[in-house]
């Protein structure tokens, strides 16, 4: 007796699409946060009086005024951090 197989799975093309660009936006996203921690390290340094060491992310909001909040430990003291905040390539500090 033989089976036949069915043949494999295949998604609508509109379904292909979106999860493209869906994979393509997380995957564009990744380097700009990246490249703020650079940023932010200098903010810290220069504004903040603090040597920066571990950089966390605490928030990242996408979008036409997107922008990202890193929490940047000093090396000073253990429990010593600064918050910068980033727009585009542009830092402030926040605490």
């Amino acid at each position: 007796m033989q089976r036949r197989l069915s043949p494999p799975f295949r998604l609508p093309a509109a379904l292909m699409g979106v999860i493209f660009c869906i994979s393509a936006g997380s995957a564009a996203a990744a380097p700009s946060v990246s490249a703020g921690q650079a940023e932010a390290k200098e903010i810290a340094k220069s504004m903040g009086n603090c040597t920066p060491a571990k950089v966390e992310v605490l928030s990242y909001t996408l979008g036409r005024e997107g922008q990202t909040v890193f929490k940047v430990g000093c090396t000073e003291d253990k429990d010593a951090f600064v918050v910068v905040r980033c727009r585009s390539r542009i830092c402030t500090l926040l605490r």
